[in-house]
């Protein structure tokens, strides 16, 4: 596929045409044809015309590893499907929250294991290691003060990536915008963390209660 376009013809392409392109070649199968367009072009553009006997070979490792990288979604999407079903087999309520899919609620229960072993949200989130030095609750005061460095960073992982999902969906949202404008520096990632240890909070609840998450609009 790839082979059909010269550099400057990459480089020279609007990028809708390119999009169009990838699509049409790759049946629709790519994931994010936009961004892989985009790469496509920066690539073409620090790229230098190859000597001719050089063309075929690059070529073809281009569409070698473009086929890789299909495989490799594939891949991934049979172990998100395989997730999805194992998951409906456990009585949870974490993916009634809006940006909380199978997959981050099956990492979450999977490192949390049996939520009674902890008796408050803020014993998971010692036990996440999404705590701060000087007892604060990492709610409010956090950016002013260091994360103590321990805790399963598993549970730290799928709980900050879904914040990082749930923040663009609900009242996470200003929480995060309020966070990101107060962080002094690395204001994303500091943003982040504050918004997962919110989340842990209601990931006790709803793992306790195992009632439906209601967002605050619908609420009495």
């Amino acid at each position: 596929m790839i082979q059909e376009l010269e550099p400057e013809q990459i480089t020279a392409m609007p990028l809708e045409e390119l999009i169009s392109f990838l699509n049409e070649k790759g049946k629709n199968r790519f994931e994010n044809p936009e961004e892989r367009a985009k790469f496509l072009q920066k690539i073409a553009r620090s790229s230098y015309r190859l000597n001719k006997a050089m063309v075929e070979p690059v070529n073809l490792s281009l569409a070698t590893t473009l086929n890789v990288i299909k495989y490799m979604e594939s891949e991934v999407k049979k172990l998100d499907k395989a997730i999805d079903k194992l998951l409906k087999t456990i009585p949870q309520t974490l993916e009634s929250v809006k940006g909380i899919g199978p997959v981050y609620a099956a990492g979450i229960i999977a490192e949390i294991g049996d939520i009674k072993r902890f008796k408050s949200h803020h014993a998971l989130a010692k036990y996440a290691g999404l705590v701060w030095n000087q007892h604060q609750s990492g709610e409010f005061e956090a950016e002013e003060t260091s994360r103590i460095r321990t805790g399963n960073k598993y549970l730290r992982y799928y709980l900050v990536q879904a914040a990082d999902s749930v923040r663009k969906h609900s009242e996470y949202k200003a929480f995060y915008q309020k966070k990101y404008s107060e962080v002094p520096k690395h204001q994303h990632k500091g943003a982040l963390v504050l918004t997962a240890r919110k989340l842990v909070r209601l990931a006790y609840t709803l793992l306790h209660t195992k009632q439906l998450y209601t967002p605050p609009e619908r609420r009495e």
